[in-house]
């Protein structure tokens, strides 16, 4: 991806309603609604597909680690990683929207001691990622997502 998108780029919406309806509220209001779920903050995240090379969007709740941005791979507890994160092992360079901000970043997921460092600080910005592991056999990674 670009260090910064031009806005000629077609963009695909996430296939999930909810996360696409955010997503048009974030973007289109420059930053300043949508940019929070169930009292997290979001931030939107644009990928480009492994398979179809399509940039994608979706948003995300995030923490902070020092300057940069940790998102959960949970797929709500699911078995099987989210795609967006299949897409980042295949292509980390993304492009992210933080409130009014946009800037291009590189995502890495976390090895499993600094993982441990940060997990603790993620269950408690939003409790049910403690759930979610208990619930699957999966690791489920974290990812920094640090500004390019």
């Amino acid at each position: 991806m670009t260090a910064e998108r031009d806005g000629s780029t077609e963009v695909t919406p996430s296939p999930s309603d909810r996360v696409a309806r955010q997503a048009e509220l974030y973007e289109s209001s420059g930053g300043t609604k949508g940019t929070t779920r169930l009292g997290v903050p979001c931030l939107l995240m644009d990928y480009v597909g492994r398979r179809s090379g399509a940039v994608r969007r979706t948003v995300l709740m995030y923490g902070r680690d020092g300057e940069d941005y940790l998102i959960v791979a949970s797929n709500g507890g699911s078995d099987r990683a989210p795609l967006w994160y299949l897409n980042l092992q295949a292509d980390p360079e993304v492009e992210l929207r933080v409130e009014t901000e946009r800037f291009g970043a590189v995502a890495a997921t976390l090895p499993a001691g600094e993982k441990a460092r940060v997990w603790p600080g993620l269950v408690e910005l939003f409790p049910r990622y403690g759930g979610y592991q208990a619930g699957t056999e999966r690791d489920i990674a974290v990812v920094r997502l640090t500004r390019r």
